[in-house]
């Protein structure tokens, strides 16, 4: 099964994006650094999916590019799948662009890997598996 898991959303800063999210019902239940993505993230479920905040720890990481470049903004949307090695293995098959063939541990634990949006339409595309037991608080 294939779904929604989260929409990242690149940010200068999560506390000054936070009001405007928390004015609309949502709450932050989850924060992290990902120090090989230098990147901060905050967790804001929305039903069974969630919104990622991006906020960049280095100048020269992927997000503060990503903000140099269009300004905060829809990073990368994210599907889950249920097995993030077969779907890796079949996209690699079918000739699709992946930006790194290694498939990695992002905030919370779960596993991921991107998609080139030259195979995508232009869309950054994230393929996550979570591990049993993450992001509890979002009703999974």
């Amino acid at each position: 099964m294939t779904r929604i898991d989260h929409l990242g959303i690149a940010v200068e800063s999560i506390a000054a994006a936070r009001p405007l999210y928390e004015a609309l019902g949502l709450r932050i239940t989850h924060e992290e650094t990902i120090p090989h993505e230098q990147v901060r993230v905050a967790m804001l479920p929305t039903g069974s999916s969630r919104i990622e905040l991006l906020e960049p720890t280095a100048p020269d990481s992927a997000v503060a590019r990503f903000l140099q470049k269009r300004g905060p903004g829809l990073h990368h949307v994210a599907l889950r799948v249920d097995d993030i090695a077969a779907t890796l293995a079949s996209l690699k098959q079918q000739g699709v662009r992946i930006i790194s063939e290694e498939i990695h541990t992002g905030a919370g634990g779960h596993l991921y890997f991107f998609v080139h949006p030259s195979s995508t339409g232009g869309v950054l595309l994230e393929i996550c598996q979570d591990i049993p037991g993450d992001y509890p608080e979002s009703g999974e």
